[in-house]
């Protein structure tokens, strides 16, 4: 089976629908932690550092697992590459489950000492791992089984698995400091419920992603017994600038993301600077990540009928614009203001997430492509938005205001913008092994080799 002829629609549909569901699962997994983490874990697990530096260590286990998801995207690119895409995507969503309802459990620092945070630290590295091999198998599976001029549609549903994973974190949490467990049971045991709740979502994400075929892409590769050995080694040798540039398309995104998703406005707008409750910043998150979810969609959309890099470029630049204006809202104290913010703040994310899928995946040939998206992925997100969250507090404590967050967030921005100038549109390419010689080259504007001189270069090597 090739790309051209792609999967049957009921199997797209039920791919798009295993992609969104395990993509849910496994970022709902990753942001309950960024939640806590500026809500509790300063107290819960840091207290001893004082409450500037115990928040700043908080956002900074954030981080750390960034600095593991090149692990994971390693692991699940290699893997990925030789024994297939749906068999990574069970295991990482497995071990996101796993290390998430773990952390449920977890004694803290007035309990058990130093062991609490490092026992904290070792469970958030196993997510980052499982994030960092998740999300290029998700892709790959809905925009290898899309017919071609849907790419961008089909890649937009693993994507849009973010918001709702957003959706889904900020959604429960605001459940419980509001109605379950407000106030003080939420800091004694009503944080631990959110962690716990996602063994039920494994179960679920784990059923539907068994029931879907492998990626036409890889069964082709299987069928011809073309998987490569090393595909890692074989992916920086031949397109290691690829992988850069694409994370750093990547990460002005992320950066801007995590300022949400990473629990650095949660933290801001409900601490002394703005004073809101927990909940009512919760909520305005969570409505957020609504906004956020329906641009994703709409630049997928997008991406199908005016081009990949077009709709990048509009993206990033309703992101330049709501740089300033983000924190100006929040800074009023205002409950509707702080709505407003996140509704053009997250209209920008949107725009620049949505059509990342199908971008990439038309970035790399068939034999690495796995490793390629992945270690992009990875690398981007460390770029961008690991030290986001930490980056921003320092910031705010240093000056006293928030100027300085957005001009950090209007830097990545730029670097990204740049960064997508660089690479051509490839929408429609022809994902199949077949056309391996075809997707060696041109990923590049400044790129003027042809197939001929491709094919000789694989022969060689």
């Amino acid at each position: 089976m090739s790309t051209s002829t792609h999967s049957s629609k009921a199997n797209q549909r039920r791919v798009a629908f295993a992609t969104v569901i395990g993509t849910t699962v496994e970022w709902y997994d990753f942001f309950i932690y960024a939640t806590a983490a500026g809500l509790v874990f300063a107290q819960l697990f840091f207290q001893p550092a004082g409450e500037s530096i115990g928040l700043l260590l908080s956002f900074a286990s954030v981080g750390i697992s960034f600095l593991f998801r090149p692990l994971g995207a390693f692991l699940a690119g290699h893997y990925g590459d030789k024994i297939g895409r749906r068999a990574m995507l069970v295991m990482t969503l497995v071990l996101m489950g796993a290390a998430t309802m773990l952390i449920g459990f977890l004694p803290t620092y007035a309990t058990a000492g130093v062991i609490a945070p490092v026992m904290l630290l070792l469970l958030r590295i196993l997510q980052g791992i499982s994030a960092g091999g998740e999300w290029g198998g998700a892709v790959l599976m809905a925009v290898e089984h899309a017919a071609n001029d849907r790419r961008g549609r089909a890649g937009a549903f693993p994507q849009i698995g973010v918001p709702l994973g957003l959706l889904l974190a900020t959604g429960v949490t605001a459940l419980m400091t509001g109605v379950i467990s407000p106030g003080a049971a939420f800091l004694e045991w009503g944080w631990r419920v959110p962690f716990l709740l996602s063994i039920v979502l494994i179960v679920v994400g784990y059923f539907v992603r068994r029931a879907v075929d492998e990626s036409p892409v890889f069964q082709e590769i299987a069928a011809a017994k073309k998987q490569p050995k090393t595909p890692i080694v074989e992916l920086f040798r031949r397109h290691g600038l690829l992988v850069i540039i694409a994370a750093l398309i990547f990460a002005g995104n992320n950066a801007a993301g995590y300022m949400a998703t990473g629990g650095f406005i949660p933290s801001y707008a409900s601490g002394p600077a703005v004073r809101h409750e927990r909940t009512d910043v919760l909520l305005a998150v969570t409505y957020g990540a609504v906004i956020w979810l329906v641009f994703t969609y709409l630049a997928g959309y997008l991406a199908d009928k005016i081009g990949r890099k077009n709709t990048y470029f509009i993206g990033f630049g309703a992101q330049l614009l709501a740089c300033f204006p983000l924190f100006w809202l929040i800074n009023t104290g205002s409950l509707p203001m702080l709505y407003l913010a996140m509704t053009i703040f997250t209209v920008g994310l949107g725009l620049s997430y949505g059509q990342q899928a199908a971008l990439y995946s038309e970035m790399f040939p068939a034999s690495v492509r796995f490793s390629g998206v992945s270690i992009s992925y990875a690398l981007g997100a460390i770029l961008g938005g690991a030290f986001a969250p930490t980056i921003a507090t320092a910031l705010v404590q240093a000056t006293g205001g928030t100027d300085a967050v957005s001009w950090y967030l209007v830097g990545m921005t730029l670097v990204s913008l740049v960064a997508v100038s660089l690479v051509k549109d490839r929408s429609g390419i022809d994902l199949s092994i077949h056309n391996q010689a075809e997707q060696e080259i041109g990923a590049f504007v400044f790129d003027k080799r042809t197939p001929a001189t491709a094919n000789e270069a694989l022969r060689t090597n």
